[in-house]
């Protein structure tokens, strides 16, 4: 299994679900000039997905990198739909604020797995993806077809994925989800390498991960990358949770409470959270997204910011943070 592709260079890299058009219309400009931002301040590791803005998030990543040395960067992105364009009365209603006109339909099958990845790189225009996910193969996207996509996955895209690494194509592969139990049942009846877990360990929420996912991906030398490590902005003072409006019960408060002993020892909860999720070894980068420059250098800043251990300290004896979870020293 291809385990070291992210080297200690790439522990902070750039999601693309904002590029995608998410939470704001980012326009092609500023969607440049926040990939070029990112690469100026060193960040060499690059993630999206054709859901993003009904693949808008895609060809955005593949226009900025068109000029960059192949060799130079570590690019992933995601299969587990497939896209047919439409009219514009057709598109259907999404998460995203201007997508592209297509309709999409879920295909974890071997066919539809090889033809998502041949697409990924036309609409891209790279010679060659690093890092495929098998995205939102989870309840929470697919709900009661959940057992019977998860069956097509063992008997077509696990199997074409790792057919697909052993051959070089690619160099990595595992699920991109936003819940544990899709990277447990992976790990039970395939060989991924790497997963991207979004939502389900951050320095707000991570107890279940701590039991369960992380002991789980050690043993079967998995690595993990976190996806909205700041649970989707809410870390830094959005007014949503973990991509939803619903603010679970307590969360604000926990929230706050965590800021105000972070400004105490004159640090932020932003540079606490990323190092929270850094600290555990089996994730080995975080990719948050952004919205404007502005937050790709604050994520730049919040790494290189040393964090005193007695905040630790005191974040667990409140018990802000779970006992057994991971922090650094």
């Amino acid at each position: 299994m291809s385990q070291n592709i992210l080297q200690e260079k790439h522990q902070l890299g750039i999601g693309g679900v904002a590029i995608g058009t998410a939470f704001n219309d980012i326009s092609d400009e500023q969607s440049f000039e926040i990939l070029k931002t990112a690469w100026n301040s060193g960040i060499r590791y690059f993630d999206t997905s054709p859901w993003y803005g009904l693949t808008k998030s895609e060809r955005r990543f593949g226009d900025f990198l068109a000029d960059k040395k192949r060799s130079d960067f570590v690019f992933s992105t995601k299969v587990g739909r497939l896209f047919n364009e439409v009219l514009p009365s057709e598109v259907p209603p999404t998460m995203w604020k201007k997508p592209l006109n297509f309709d999409f339909k879920h295909d974890y099958t071997g066919d539809g797995v090889k033809r998502s990845i041949e697409e990924s790189l036309r609409r891209t225009g790279l010679e060659s993806i690093d890092i495929i996910y098998i995205h939102d193969l989870s309840e929470d996207q697919v709900g009661d077809r959940y057992p019977y996509f998860l069956k097509q996955a063992r008997q077509g895209a696990f199997k074409v994925l790792s057919e697909l690494r052993d051959q070089g194509v690619i160099k990595a592969w595992g699920m991109g989800v936003n819940k544990i139990e899709p990277i447990l049942d992976c790990i039970n009846s395939a060989d991924p390498d790497i997963c991207l877990s979004a939502t389900q360990y951050s320095i707000l929420e991570h107890e279940d991960a701590v039991d369960r996912l992380l002991p789980a991906v050690k043993k079967a030398g998995v690595k993990l990358v976190s996806g909205a490590g700041y649970n989707s902005g809410f870390v830094t003072g959005r007014d949503r949770y973990n991509y939803k409006d619903v603010i679970p019960k307590g969360m604000i408060e926990k929230r706050d409470r965590i800021n105000k002993i972070a400004q105490d020892y004159g640090i932020s909860i932003i540079d606490a959270a990323l190092h929270f999720v850094l600290s555990a070894n089996e994730f080995v980068s975080i990719i948050p997204g952004a919205g404007d420059s502005k937050q790709v250098i604050s994520n730049i800043e919040s790494l290189n910011t040393q964090i005193p251990k007695d905040f630790w300290y005191e974040l667990k004896s409140e018990g802000l943070i779970y006992k057994n979870a991971e922090t650094p020293y």
